[in-house]
């Protein structure tokens, strides 16, 4: 991981517990250790039995001049490793202005390291905007698929229109992704996803129409896996590889119904909690088209952020788990009591609050596009004894 899970523990023991302050305070000096010799065993000559890039391609947070070029290299997906030796592989990558990748834009290389799961996250700028790219990644004569992603207009541009798909709850236990086939179909700008991309849960705990591989998630390596199953489904990969995305997480990214430090099943203290949190956020960042200000620094991962279609649309990528106020009568289905109606309560925290108004102060869009997890409005339904009962995750 990013950071010593045993330094930690012994850190905290040391200080006679925990809070917020020093966990983050450990976890951010002692993440960056492991990176220091990250280019010290390289393998510029490695062979593959199988695809490296079984998990597909994928862009995000484009902006007017760049967007996120990601992949990750796994030719053996569900293995803990994704089937990758211990050292650093040169990946190259390439941007071209045709999908036969003549018209070369822009290129290089990049490390993918064991330290991050050997994902590559290319920022590739000094773009054009408002114009479609294609993009592809090769390794020892190994090639990806051609991924398909765009710039976002000029900041004082006047698009006439943006077309965008939202997704989220894609449990692969449930169902299959018949969505993300029409999202690849449709000349669509860009995808929201709103969160739960994965579930933590063990086989077998939401469906039998696919099984997770695996128990409960709650390492690294689980949270590697489980996100390599769901890149694996092909109609996910085709939508990925067909726009660019703007991703946030919800509540199974990490665990059910988790709230900041606080996790859903009671008796885990805040410390291993956070813990488990920041195996789930590395594994979060590794698996998608995240910039580099949102590398996670142990429990920490920066993630609202804002993008802009010209001056038609701006979008506010928000977080509602990370700092949010623990679910009111115990997460159950409630009437509107004091407790759910506490002005104390947050799902966004004071900083995330106060930037988001902020942000729609200043925004000069037509449209201010609000990418999160929850219903605006309250939904009730009768329930037992109440004539209206409303879901305490909203």
């Amino acid at each position: 991981m990013l950071f010593q899970k045993d330094s930690l523990l012994k850190a905290v023991r040391h200080e006679g517990g925990v809070n917020r302050r020093l966990f983050l305070a450990y976890a951010t000096a002692l993440y960056g250790i492991p990176m220091l010799g990250q280019a010290a065993n390289i393998n510029r000559r490695m062979k593959f039995a199988s695809n490296p890039f079984s998990l597909g391609v994928a862009s995000g947070d484009a902006n007017s001049t760049s967007v996120v070029l990601w992949t990750r290299l796994a030719p053996k997906p569900l293995d803990p490793d994704g089937g990758m030796p211990n050292v650093g592989v040169p990946v190259q990558w390439r941007l071209a202005t045709d999908d036969g990748m003549q018209n070369i834009a822009s290129s290089g290389q990049q490390l993918a390291t064991p330290q991050l799961g050997h994902s590559i996250h290319v920022t590739a700028g000094q773009l054009k905007p408002d114009t479609w790219y294609w993009f592809q990644f090769s390794v020892n004569g190994e090639e990806s698929v051609v991924g398909r992603t765009r710039t976002m207009p000029a900041r004082f541009a006047n698009p006439k229109q943006l077309s965008f798909a939202a997704a989220s709850c894609q449990s692969l236990e449930q169902g299959y992704y018949t969505a993300y086939d029409r999202m690849a179909e449709d000349e669509l700008d860009l995808v929201f996803h709103l969160g739960d991309y994965i579930y933590e849960y063990n086989a077998g705990n939401q469906g039998n129409i696919r099984k997770h591989h695996g128990g409960e998630i709650v390492s690294l390596s689980d949270y590697r896996v489980r996100h390599a199953q769901y890149k694996l489904d092909p109609a996910l990969q085709r939508a990925h590889a067909r726009c660019p995305w703007f991703v946030t997480w919800d509540d199974h990214e990490v665990d059910n119904n988790c709230a900041d430090e606080i996790s859903e099943q009671k008796n885990v203290k805040p410390v291993n909690f956070l813990i488990r949190r920041a195996a789930a956020y590395q594994a979060y960042y590794e698996n998608m088209p995240l910039r580099r200000t949102s590398l996670p620094a142990g429990p920490y991962l920066q993630l609202y952020r804002r993008g802009a279609f010209g001056q038609l649309a701006e979008f506010m990528v928000l977080d509602g788990r990370q700092y949010r106020s623990d679910q009111p009568n115990n997460d159950v289905r409630s009437p509107l009591n004091e407790a759910a109606l506490n002005p104390e309560t947050t799902m966004l925290g004071k900083d995330q609050r106060n930037w988001l108004k902020q942000s729609l102060i200043q925004s000069r869009g037509t449209w201010n596009i609000l990418a999160q997890q929850v219903m605006m409005g309250m939904v009730g339904t009768p329930s037992g004894d109440f004539p209206m009962a409303y879901s305490m995750d909203q």
